[in-house]
C-alpha cells in the first residue's frame, strides 16, 4: 500500500509548493508523475517548472511529447505511469488511478476552493477505506507544514 499525503494549501499556491516537493522527490532518486485535472493546467505547470526559480529548473516533460518514459518528472492528465514513477502528485481535483504501484501519492488541494476541498475529503475516505496509510498536512500562517491527526 502507498503512503498517501494530503497537502491543504492555505498560505501558498500550487505553483509555489509543487516545485519544492518535486525537488525533494528527485533528491531521493524518485521519478515522479504529476497528474492534473486539465490539459491547460498541465501546460501551465510545464512552463512554470522551467522558470520557477532563477537559479534552477526541474527536468521534466509532458505526456504529449515523445519518450514520456525517459522523463524524471512527467506531467500528465492521464492514469498511466510510463516513466515508472514511485510518487504520484494529484492536483486540481485529478482522480487517481490505482495507487498500488506507488510508494507515495500526494494530493495537493487549494483550501480556498470549496470544490477542491470537497474532492479531497472524498479522496481521503476512498484512500483510507482502500487501506492506504493516509496523513493530512495543513499550512501554518508562516507557510510551514504541520501534520494533523
Amino acid at each position: 500500500m502507498a503512503d498517501v499525503l494530503f497537502y491543504h494549501l492555505t498560505e501558498s499556491t500550487l505553483e509555489e509548493t509543487l516545485p519544492g516537493l518535486l525537488e525533494r522527490s528527485a533528491d531521493r532518486g524518485w521519478r515522479a508523475v504529476v497528474q492534473t485535472g486539465t490539459e491547460e493546467r498541465r501546460d501551465a505547470l510545464d512552463q512554470h517548472l522551467w522558470t520557477f526559480r532563477d537559479d534552477s529548473f526541474l527536468a521534466h516533460g509532458t505526456d504529449r511529447e515523445a519518450y514520456p518514459g525517459d522523463q524524471p518528472i512527467l506531467l500528465t492528465t492521464g492514469d498511466a505511469n510510463p516513466n515508472g514513477a514511485r510518487i504520484r502528485f494529484l492536483v486540481d481535483g485529478a482522480s487517481p488511478p490505482d495507487l498500488g504501484g506507488y510508494e507515495r501519492a500526494v494530493f495537493l488541494f487549494d483550501g480556498h476552493d470549496s470544490a477542491q476541498v470537497e474532492a479531497a475529503r472524498g479522496q481521503w475516505k476512498l484512500m483510507k477505506d482502500a487501506g492506504h496509510a493516509v496523513t493530512y498536512w495543513q499550512q501554518t500562517p508562516d507557510r510551514r507544514w504541520e501534520r494533523k491527526a
